[in-house]
């Protein structure tokens, strides 16, 4: 509970109304939710542009119905621009959530996108199998995002309003689940087909071995745990894979089949099982690999480090991709002479050796050397140099410095 003094000091900061601290990127936050932009304390919104200050040590879950992205069930309910306006402030009005504003215009071309893309969704849900030479993950965002008739779908020239109005992390979410991480295009499904026989290992909904084998090539598909027989954090249970993909680890799958060519799609960065295990179990010559680069969000750092020590970039395609992102095909073969992998992180400030993929100073500096201020973010920590905390506004200093979460 907060001191007399602390609510006192807080009333002096806050003379008007309460409103959220807006930087260039939209809400400025401090433990996962916006801060006031008087006094600094967590927010809660009660209402259109309305805001509360939330109870001290409030989880906040970030659901709220003035928050909430743009669904077409709702859009239907709203039959016209001031309606959609007055369901979705953070929408049209700059001063409650961003810069970024939906004009009535993108607005109407927004609904008429997701009315399309809605309907063909729900048709392919439908369906258990795919038809030969077809790829309704790529048509689907094409659909959505293309900006004229005939642009590939990775050409993202949509003005910020329409493509707000798209809500993209959102049509992600929806379609890697029923399809996978990646978008396959026929340049990598070509260039695939001729490395055959090929093992997937982390195949999810088995959407890329479908559209192979719907090509005659020859495939064997496993996860861990596969969509359908397995509760699976990815993909949706009920849903079974486009095509059979076998119950197995990844380290299992590849002794099973060491004939075939590793072929390794959108591994989780944070899991040694779903890329590096696979990467040294493996004998073969070479691997195919869909992600990001060492610095992305797919593999870990250990398997990129083997990879950058005993492989070699032979070909490479570009895939249809989410703007964010910047994964892309790659045929590695492995190098004539191994060479053990011995690099280690350290600390940047005394260079001792540290937990690998470790970031930042280790503990032994943050104790003799501390920053003004410091915050826990999982296992990780932030520091905050005194130089930072001087040209801060004064409610993100005072959200800092009173953090739950503040370790120094």
């Amino acid at each position: 509970m907060s001191s007399p003094a602390t609510t006192t000091r807080r009333a002096a900061r806050h003379p008007g109304a309460i409103r959220p601290l807006v930087g260039p990127r939209g809400w400025v936050r401090v433990d996962g939710r916006p801060i006031c932009e008087m006094c600094g304390r967590g927010l809660q919104v009660v209402g259109p542009n309305r805001w509360r200050h939330a109870a001290r040590g409030q989880r906040y879950t970030g659901r709220s119905r003035w928050l909430s992205p743009v669904t077409l069930a709702e859009l239907r309910a709203l039959d016209t621009y001031e309606a959609f306006g007055e369901r979705y402030p953070w929408a049209v009005r700059a001063d409650f959530g961003g810069p970024v504003v939906t004009s009535e215009e993108e607005w109407r071309e927004g609904v008429r996108r997701l009315e399309r893309y809605h309907a063909s969704l729900e048709e392919i849900r439908r369906r258990r199998t795919l038809e030969p030479g077809e790829n309704p993950y790529l048509n689907l965002v094409r659909m959505l995002f293309a900006a004229g008739k005939e642009a590939p779908a990775d050409e993202w020239e949509l003005s910020p309003g329409l493509y707000q109005m798209l809500d993209p992390s959102e049509r992600r979410r929806e379609l890697a689940a029923l399809f996978a991480w990646a978008i396959p295009g026929d340049a990598a499904l070509d260039l695939l087909a001729r490395y055959a026989p090929l093992v997937e290992c982390g195949a999810g909904m088995g959407y890329w071995a479908a559209l192979l084998e719907r090509r005659g090539v020859d495939v064997a598909a496993y996860d861990l745990l596969p969509p359908g027989a397995a509760a699976n954090a990815f993909h949706r249970r009920e849903r079974r894979p486009w095509t059979r993909v076998r119950r197995g680890s990844t380290v299992a799958a590849v002794r099973r089949h060491r004939d075939r060519v590793l072929f390794l799609c959108w591994p989780p960065h944070e899991d040694e099982a779903a890329s590096h295990a696979p990467l040294r179990a493996y004998r073969g010559e070479v691997l195919i690999y869909v992600g990001e680069r060492g610095d992305g969000v797919t593999g870990t750092l250990r398997f990129h480090r083997e990879l950058a020590l005993n492989w070699t970039s032979v070909e490479n395609v570009d895939l249809p991709r989410w703007p964010w992102l910047g994964d892309r095909l790659v045929v590695y073969r492995r190098n004539d002479v191994r060479r053990p992998l011995r690099e280690r992180d350290r600390c940047y400030e005394c260079k001792r050796f540290m937990k690998t993929g470790s970031i930042g100073r280790c503990d032994r500096c943050f104790e003799r050397n501390p920053p003004a201020v410091a915050l826990r973010v999982g296992e990780d920590r932030i520091e905050y140099p005194a130089e930072f905390l001087e040209s801060a506004p004064a409610a993100l200093r005072a959200a800092l410095e009173e953090s739950p979460s503040r370790i120094r």
